[in-house]
């Protein structure tokens, strides 16, 4: 059985409004039950540890959580809300969002993730969230078709 690859989005957003959380969520849940890809990380340093950063909450406790209770999405935001005191405030969750939309990857990167899909670099697509989407559809096409 082949590992699977995380396909939501680091855009995408549960109820609670904090982009990447929901990603965040599933690879830490396939890691849980030895089901994550062998490249990508569980709780990497990039986007992981900056929605984790942004919303206050600690690493190695949200790592723990979802191991040990394998809980589903809203579990999981209820969960990262009870951290919080039952609440973050919407100025934080905007900061969280806006450093995960506005973070760009380094031209080598841009490029060989840009060249594995067969895009030509015009300069239309900088951002991370973008790159990293082609990159896992491009990993997601290369598992399944071989």
């Amino acid at each position: 059985m082949a590992l699977t690859i995380p396909l939501i989005s680091s855009g995408v957003a549960g109820p609670l409004g904090a982009i990447h959380l929901p990603r965040l969520w599933q690879k830490l849940t396939l890691s849980a039950t030895g089901n994550l890809a062998e490249d990508y990380p569980e709780c990497g340093m990039g986007f992981d540890q900056m929605v984790l950063d942004g919303l206050k909450v600690d690493r190695d406790a949200a790592v723990n959580y979802v191991k040990e209770n394998k809980p589903s999405y809203p579990e999981f935001e209820k969960w990262v809300l009870d951290q919080r005191g039952g609440s973050i405030p919407q100025e934080e969750i905007d900061a969280s969002n806006a450093a995960i939309t506005g973070y760009h990857h380094d031209d080598d990167t841009r490029k060989a993730v840009l060249s594995a899909s067969g895009i030509s670099d015009d300069g239309s697509i900088l951002d991370a969230v973008n790159l990293n989407n082609l990159d896992d559809w491009q990993e997601f096409h290369a598992q399944v078709t071989g």
